[in-house]
């Protein structure tokens, strides 16, 4: 896998994610993190980000971390691009899980809902968990059966 981290947010995470990659640099230096914007609190659409961060995720067989307000609408535009599987989460347990048993590529977290001090924790423990394989491995080809019959909607 990688070891670049694509990160990308909408203006109602900017901040946070300016902060947030400031703690996440030093905690793994042997990371590389591109910021794929946006780059201001200016209103901005979320799709575009996530665009951004989803097709980089996918093409270099990478991961990603989103913010926006809530990690919901980030998520969801992240989940349109075949290959992705985006999960909210909203603290350690629930990133560690969606690595362990959905073998997520992109985390996305809610600058609204979450602080960030949990935010560095969740996406720490995202980018040290590993997928469980086994029979979750199962699941994992059921959801990529269900991409390919219907597309990523």
């Amino acid at each position: 896998m990688d070891n670049t981290i694509y990160v990308g947010s909408d203006h109602a995470g900017y901040a946070f994610k300016v902060a947030l990659l400031k703690e996440l640099r030093l905690k793994f230096s042997d990371l590389n993190f591109l910021d794929r914007g946006c780059h201001s609190e200016a209103s901005c659409d979320y799709p575009t980000f996530s665009e951004k961060v989803a097709v980089e995720v996918v093409a270099q067989s990478a991961r990603g971390i989103m913010i926006c307000g809530s990690g919901i609408g980030v998520a969801i535009a992240a989940n349109k691009i075949p290959g992705v599987r985006a999960a909210t989460v909203w603290d350690s347990t629930s990133a560690t899980l969606s690595k362990e048993h959905n073998n997520t590529n992109i985390i996305c977290v809610g600058s609204r809902l979450v602080k960030l001090e949990t935010a560095i924790e969740a996406c720490s423990s995202w980018l040290k968990a590993e997928f469980s394989g086994g029979r979750h491995q199962n699941r994992i080809e059921l959801i990529t059966a269900l991409e390919k019959k219907y597309g990523a909607s």
